[in-house]
């Protein structure tokens, strides 16, 4: 079993609360969240990814040119105004509406915001707690001069892949486009970007 593997375990053990003889994993996601929520702005840039194994499934490689950005996104349907004008609780709009973009999304839109000059890569789950979720992106310089020489990356360097995250072109934005599910009453969720 390489390296990788057990590093992937252990990160599964921390999600799920787990308790072993020499390790408690419920105590170190608590302690990793309290960090978490320190951080002062909502996008902020980190040295290198807390789940070093899930990163590196998703496209991560220590070099120049590929940032990784830790993002608070909270949870819940977003804020809903109650109307002013009278009508019956049922046609409020109010209570049992949901985000017609998923958080993730949300996640790493944000992160393209902050950095103009990158494109999103991936991202995924390192924590969430009764308020917030936190992602942690990976961006890539388009311009670097590493990433226009590497053989895997320098796709995305390419025109028709700019503002990816903001068009529904990441795997978190084809998940809520409905370009995910297959097979019958699938072409019902599908929105076009």
């Amino acid at each position: 079993m390489g390296a990788m593997k057990f590093v992937k375990q252990t990160f599964q053990k921390e999600f799920k609360g787990e308790k072993t003889n020499s390790i408690d994993y419920k105590e170190l996601y608590r302690k990793r969240l309290i960090e978490f929520r320190k951080q002062t702005h909502t996008v902020e840039r980190i040295e290198k990814p807390t789940n070093i194994a899930r990163a590196r499934e998703l496209g991560y490689k220590a070099k120049k040119g590929i940032i990784v950005a830790r993002v608070k996104a909270r949870k819940g349907s977003g804020a809903h105004v109650r109307p002013k004008s009278g009508r019956r609780p049922k046609r409020m709009g109010v209570k049992k509406l949901t985000r017609k973009k998923n958080i993730q999304a949300i996640a790493e839109e944000k992160a393209a915001r902050k950095f103009p000059n990158c494109e999103v890569l991936n991202s995924y789950l390192v924590g969430e707690d009764g308020k917030s979720k936190y992602y942690e992106v990976i961006l890539v310089d388009t311009s670097a001069p590493e990433i226009l020489s590497d053989k895997e990356l320098k796709w995305i360097t390419e025109k028709q892949h700019r503002g990816r995250a903001h068009r529904g072109l990441t795997s978190a934005g084809k998940k809520y486009r409905g370009l995910r599910r297959k097979g019958k009453g699938a072409e019902k969720a599908r929105k076009k970007k």
